[in-house]
């Protein structure tokens, strides 16, 4: 209420207040660099418009999602059944959209001199359930004796769901007695500060700090690839390649801003992709998403 002064009254006009309008999107730590590209690229033009990106791992932004609490979630592997079923009980419907394609990364201290290059299964020793390595010379009797500390991601995240499933032959399966984050970055920081470290997490984290590590080629065999945009777009980094993804509520597609942005996202996907540093899909995916959300213009 604002008072206005009339001369012999005084009046008071009912004045709306300015709302900021928002758009809350959460989920996987690998997907985040590249909606946190697309989302400050959009407000230059859109300056009105709020997008505050979380990183709470792919299964932890779906549990929000599914209640209703996001517009978009963030995700680096499929929708599980049992995601979807919680959607479904509490109206949310939803439109899955192909973003970027990443190269699950696997990487060491920088100074380690002695690995170049590790097979699906030396991985499979190393990761699997079980699993007692704890010496580099575990691995390969011309390894030196050093400690093998490990860093990965938690179990909410999506990388740790398809390293598991491609490694070790199922979602899930995997030795507990690792150091675990659903942030990248701490993982990052754990293995550049340990000479015996390895861990893994998505492409464009490598790449933003191939000062700090040094990545792993890996044989899954067909000989020792390293991941790069070419390997990653052609799918010869195998089996670690793959797609990543959003999930935008079909609800809130229906308002503007929604429909603007991941519109934006998508029309922009492949510039999108590379400022957060993954690989652009071909431009038929991309039309296929923007035909998908049409109906909701």
């Amino acid at each position: 209420m604002k008072e206005v002064s009339v001369p012999g009254e005084t009046v008071y006009v009912e004045v709306e207040k300015e709302l900021s309008v928002i758009i809350e999107i959460d989920g996987s730590s690998t997907v985040f660099p590249i909606s946190v590209a697309a989302a400050e690229i959009f407000r230059e033009t859109h300056p009105d418009v709020q997008i505050p990106v979380g990183i709470s791992g792919t299964g932890g932004g779906m549990k929000r999602f599914g209640v209703g609490e996001t517009a978009i979630s963030n995700a680096s592997r499929p929708m599980k059944d049992k995601e979807a079923a919680v959607a479904a009980e509490n109206g949310v419907e939803f439109t899955e959209l192909t973003v970027a394609f990443d190269g699950l990364s696997v990487v060491v201290n920088k100074s380690n001199d002695w690995v170049e290059c590790l097979t699906t299964e030396e991985l499979n020793l190393i990761w699997d359930e079980g699993s007692t390595v704890n010496n580099w010379n575990q691995v390969r009797s011309s390894f030196p004796d050093v400690e093998m500390n490990l860093y990965g991601p938690g179990t909410d995240s999506g990388t740790f769901d398809y390293f598991t499933d491609e490694i070790n032959g199922d979602e899930g399966r995997t030795r507990s007695d690792y150091t675990p984050s659903e942030d990248d970055n701490v993982l990052v920081m754990g293995v550049a500060g340990d000479k015996g470290s390895m861990g893994y997490f998505g492409y464009a984290y490598y790449v933003e700090n191939k000062d700090k590590i040094k990545v792993v080629e890996i044989d899954g065999g067909t000989g020792c690839i390293a991941p790069s945009e070419a390997t990653i777009n052609d799918s010869s980094y195998s089996p670690l390649s793959r797609p990543l993804f959003i999930y935008v509520n079909n609800g809130e597609l229906a308002r503007p801003e929604v429909y603007e942005f991941v519109k934006f996202y998508l029309e922009n996907g492949s510039m999108l992709a590379g400022e957060g540093g993954y690989v652009g899909l071909p431009q038929s995916m991309y039309d296929d998403g923007l035909a998908a959300i049409a109906k909701y213009k």
